[in-house]
């Protein structure tokens, strides 16, 4: 292992029981281990003075303790991370390479290692579904929430390919479970809840003429005119007023649409608080074909935008991993 020599050294080690390293664990990550062993395949290689290694490590049944105060703890949630990176089996495969020269005096394979370690743990608990998706395959696949239509809890196409996504990638790491959070964007989905009253406005007008039952009547576009002229016809009640309307001509179909709209009612917090909390449901429900109900949690919705940071919309169903 001299620095200028030559060296290709390739070890392998299996099933180091991990109880022994416990307290170890306790002082650096905050947990004693209760069971788990560890198995390594290394590849170290010197060639004048650089050294290129290859370390595989493989935690199997990694199970943690009761947690212990440390001062020395990493400050990150280790047992988020080791639930993230373990799979079905409770294997946590990784790969460790590093390179250096050995010529510097601050270049440290231990201190490397331990280094890649917490940086591994930092990233996989700062981007949880970013780590889901490379888990399965499903390379920069945004998991972390799905997004619905304004005024619309109705699952596209696109939801459910990530739906079933999110699905295969929980299958795959049973030690997490996930928090589903619906939520609505004020604006948005007030403005398409108050155009879908508007719509049964019309099929209500289309059905009292043709006799069809209203959930059956279909208004195609280019008789749409007809029937926004009927339903404002019919705003105007019974009398003189009706009398009158019904002899004058009627504004341009705009202008009554824009009636129409102004005399409907505001759509007030209880649409909005139903139509996040749908949401949440059939996201769950969608879910719990892949997934133990149990592992799904439904949080109180959300009526805002608040504390969204992605650019995707706020009508959407968010989730959180635990």
């Amino acid at each position: 292992l001299g620095a200028r020599l030559h060296t290709d050294l390739q070890a392998e080690v299996r099933g180091i029981d991990l109880t022994r390293l416990s307290t170890y664990s306790a002082r650096y990550a905050g947990y004693g281990i209760e069971k788990g062993t560890l198995s390594a395949r290394l590849r170290y290689r010197v060639d004048d003075g650089r050294l290129e290694a290859e370390n595989n490590l493989r935690l199997d049944q990694l199970t943690f303790g009761d947690k212990v105060e440390s001062p020395d703890a990493l400050k990150l949630p280790v047992l988020l991370a080791v639930s993230l990176l373990k799979d079905r089996d409770g294997v946590i495969d990784l790969d460790l390479p590093i390179g250096g020269s050995l010529d510097d005096p601050q270049f440290s394979v231990g201190r490397i290692v331990v280094r890649m370690i917490v940086n591994l743990i930092a990233k996989v608990v700062t981007a949880p579904f970013a780590a889901l998706a490379h888990a399965i395959g499903g390379g920069k696949q945004e998991l972390s929430f799905v997004a619905f239509e304004p005024g619309s809890s109705v699952i596209d196409a696109t939801a459910r390919g990530a739906l079933d996504a999110l699905g295969k990638a929980l299958v795959e790491r049973p030690g997490l479970k996930l928090e589903i959070t619906g939520r609505v964007d004020p604006a948005a989905d007030a403005a398409a809840l108050q155009g879908a009253q508007l719509e049964r406005l019309l099929r209500h007008a289309k059905a009292q003429a043709t006799r069809e039952p209203p959930d059956q009547v279909r208004i195609a576009p280019e008789e749409r005119a007809r029937w926004i002229e009927a339903a404002w016809r019919a705003q105007q009640g019974s009398g003189l007023r009706a009398l009158t309307t019904r002899l004058r001509e009627a504004p341009p179909p705009a202008e009554m649409e824009a009636a129409l709209r102004a005399s409907l009612p505001a759509v007030g917090t209880a649409p909005l608080q139903a139509l996040a909390d749908a949401r949440a449901d059939v996201v769950k429900a969608t879910l719990a074909s892949q997934v133990a109900p149990e592992r799904l949690l439904v949080t109180a919705s959300r009526l805002d935008a608040a504390g969204l940071t992605d650019a995707g919309p706020a009508t959407r169903v968010a989730f959180a991993l635990k």
